[in-house]
């Protein structure tokens, strides 16, 4: 499916596992470049490093706690 995403910029919260990794995974499969935040550091490194080998896409995670 072609969602006319490849280029741009979508930001997800709890992007480092669950639902929101889910997320991140379809947006980077659309070509979509990401940053994704949430609160554990290493789990989200291993999420960016991940979502960027398997699809070719930019990925900034940022270390971030929205409850703050």
């Amino acid at each position: 499916m072609d969602l006319g995403l490849k280029n741009k910029v979508a930001i997800v919260g709890g992007g480092s596992m669950g639902i929101g990794y889910g997320i991140a995974d379809r947006l980077a499969g659309e070509g979509a470049n990401l940053v994704i935040f949430a609160r554990r550091i290493p789990k989200l490194e291993a999420a960016a490093k991940a979502l960027m080998e398997k699809h070719g896409v930019k990925v900034v995670p940022v270390s971030a706690d929205i409850r703050d």
